[in-house]
């Protein structure tokens, strides 16, 4: 640190160490083993005391004469609030008598006085994450690991498939498409307000459907209701766009709003319920953020090329919407109506699977602390399972290079 401080000046004394800081923990956030983190601890601790010994040079140098201790004293309340800081957030994140309480005060269920089913969760969530915390969460690792590939790789469908139903032209474009159907700038604000008025309607029905139904097949049926209702919408636009038929045009805003009863009932909530379930507590945030990546490319797809479409292919858009082969210069592909029976057949259910209980459904049973069914909380079979556990922590411990 002197030589950086003398040959290049202050600020870059400063800057180095503060790198260093950023990177090594980095690092040490994303280790992969012990010694990995160790190692990088070592710079970590290089780096802090780089810290601790170049900003008072700085701060002598540039302060005025007459009150030099009192400012340069900063550096010394600023050191003991962020310790202080990291006292508190210590304190805060080590709770888990409050923790169980609140537990318990959400199940506050009158068949259970004695809170057994709380306990028994709480037990199970304690249990789950102390494994978590010896699994890698790395956005490396999630692409090397087939199980959390795979679940990477339903996160991005769920998301692809689900916008591709058309909900980001109908909701961004609502105007316009009044506008092309001839109906008054009035009505043209008119209609997409309702429009959107009834989704959030049909959003709070859906919180009385959603966990009746697999989460898969619920969302499939609500992607294939979509692509359903904009093929009638198509075929109504195609026949009496232009004409004085009234009925017809009511019938093609109707058919809008038919569509939001398969998107808002089944697809709009859903699919951020799916995204929350199908990966475990470690990787949930990157998973989640995975999903909503995809939605916002998926805006800048559809939001981009829907202006020109209409334009130059008119109602024929909304078979790209839907997927139906036609011919008019090739074939479209059937991106979303593919996507719903893929989401059929073969994506997993996670609907009533405890969070801590996923891995076992990607073929990770071995991540699995304990399972709902074998909670009892029997305080002699907590011991034994307890011991059970003690030995699978060693066994994942040296698996993993920790």
């Amino acid at each position: 640190m002197p030589w950086i401080a003398d040959k290049w000046g202050r600020k870059w004394g400063c800057a180095v160490p503060c790198m260093l800081l950023v990177i090594s923990g980095a690092v040490m956030t994303g280790s992969v083993n012990i010694g990995m983190f160790l190692a990088f601890r070592f710079f970590s601790g290089a780096g802090s005391f780089m810290i601790l010994a170049v900003v008072p040079i700085l701060m002598n140098e540039i302060v005025p004469v007459s009150i030099r201790g009192a400012l340069v004293d900063i550096h010394g309340v600023m050191l003991v609030l962020g310790y202080t800081i990291q006292g508190w957030v210590g304190f805060g994140f080590c709770r888990d008598a409050e923790a169980e309480r609140i537990l318990i005060k959400l199940h506050n269920d009158p068949r259970d006085p004695e809170n057994v089913i709380a306990a028994a969760e709480f037990y199970q969530i304690k249990k789950q994450m102390a494994i978590d915390r010896t699994l890698g969460s790395s956005w490396l690792h999630i692409i090397k690991k087939p199980s959390y590939r795979k679940r990477a790789l339903l996160a991005i469908g769920t998301c692809g498939i689900v916008q591709c139903s058309g909900v980001l032209v109908i909701n961004n474009y609502g105007p316009t498409l009044y506008k092309d159907l001839g109906f008054s700038p009035v009505q043209q604000l008119l209609y997409p307000a309702a429009w959107l008025t009834f989704a959030w309607g049909m959003n709070a029905v859906a919180m009385l459907l959603v966990d009746r139904f697999p989460r898969p097949k619920y969302m499939a049926f609500g992607v294939l209701g979509c692509m359903s209702s904009l093929i009638v919408e198509a075929a109504l636009v195609a026949t009496y766009l232009g004409t004085s038929n009234k009925s017809a045009l009511l019938a093609c805003v109707a058919m809008f709003f038919v569509f939001q009863v398969f998107y808002a009932l089944c697809l709009d909530g859903t699919q951020f319920s799916y995204l929350g379930e199908v990966f475990p507590t470690h990787i949930r945030a990157k998973g989640i953020c995975l999903g909503v990546a995809m939605i916002s490319l998926m805006n800048i797809i559809w939001l981009q090329s829907a202006p020109v479409a209409f334009i130059k292919i008119g109602w024929k858009f909304y078979l790209a919407l839907c997927h139906v082969p036609v011919a008019y210069s090739g074939e479209l592909t059937i991106y979303g109506s593919i996507g719903g029976i893929l989401m059929f057949l073969y994506f997993p259910d996670t609907n009533g699977v405890p969070l801590e209980e996923v891995a076992a459904i990607f073929g990770d049973a071995d991540e699995v602390a304990v399972y709902e069914r074998d909670l009892d909380f029997e305080p002699t079979t907590h011991a034994a399972f307890d011991a059970h556990m003690g030995e699978k922590g060693r066994i994942q411990h040296a698996e993993a290079g920790l």
